[in-house]
């Protein structure tokens, strides 16, 4: 079983796709520890940037309790490895939207710091800091968006979700979802050329 940016038409994906779906769905259906560690580890990093882009409060714990709710209703899908995804990052929505709920009802602690990203110990501190930074612009920017426009972005980028599929995890039209990236992008052209930087 290999994950690769590989799709069955031979074109290349952003987002790591399973060589093998359907194998790697009947093992998990069979409840074969192997085969839900290699879907976790396929899918999480995606379903994680979305949420930690999104303002996830604890992004670790939230991802699994995504993972917790596909691992208890796995039995129930039927369909393709795109049907998947779709599928998973309807979850991680609906898990999203419970949390600003959550959040929303209850104060929020006192902030301390932010710890996104575990200290590395002997790692490369360079590396560390470059990818530090990124991340931060990253969220800057995606700060600037409408909360719909960044929504529908990164289920695009990050999920690596067709506009139908984006659709159906939004509960939008394909058409407003278009309209969303459209100006979703549009933002972040006119941002950036703001800050000189061509494209």
């Amino acid at each position: 079983m290999q994950f690769d940016g590989a799709r069955a038409d031979g074109s290349r994906s952003r987002a790591a796709s399973c060589t093998d779906f359907d194998e790697l769905l009947r093992e998990v259906k069979l409840g074969r520890p192997s085969a839900w560690d290699r879907c976790y580890r396929w899918l999480a990093p995606a379903v994680g940037g979305y949420l930690r882009l999104q303002g996830a409060r604890d992004v670790d714990d939230l991802t699994s309790e995504v993972f917790l709710a596909v691992f208890r209703n796995v039995q129930t899908f039927t369909g393709t490895e795109a049907n998947f995804r779709s599928w998973v990052f309807v979850i991680a929505h609906r898990r999203l939207q419970d949390e600003r709920r959550r959040r929303s009802r209850k104060p929020p602690p006192d902030p301390i710091a932010d710890f996104d990203e575990p200290a590395d110990p002997g790692g490369d501190v360079e590396q560390a800091a470059l990818r530090a930074l990124a991340t931060e612009r990253v969220k800057q920017v995606c700060g600037w968006l409408a909360p719909d426009q960044r929504e529908v972005l990164l289920l695009r980028i990050l999920g690596d979700l067709t506009v139908e599929q984006v659709a159906e995890v939004v509960g939008k039209s394909p058409g407003a979802v278009k309209q969303l990236q459209r100006r979703g992008f549009e933002a972040v052209r006119r941002l950036l050329e703001k800050e000189g930087v061509p494209l």
